[in-house]
């Protein structure tokens, strides 16, 4: 989330609604205070959760079973002891 100052959101809308579009939320603030939230519109975001959803469940299938063991040695690759 990142905050912009109303006079800088007036001047660089076009650049902050493409922001928003991909995802990025801005607060816009006048006199240091919180008066709006941009957001990306809900259907859309439900819409890129549900396809990351099923692109992780495409993952797992593709990657098959993980031995703990396995697991365990790739969280700790390069750990210095």
């Amino acid at each position: 989330m990142q905050e912009i100052k109303a006079s800088e959101a007036q001047a660089h809308l076009p650049r902050i609604l493409d922001a928003v579009k991909r995802g990025e939320t801005f607060v816009i603030t006048r006199d240091g205070r919180a008066v709006a939230r941009l957001v990306p519109e809900a259907q859309r975001r439900e819409a890129e959760i549900d396809r990351v959803i099923a692109e992780l469940g495409e993952l797992r299938r593709r990657a098959g079973k993980i031995a703990p063991a396995e697991l365990l040695a790739a969280r700790h690759a390069g750990h210095r002891y």
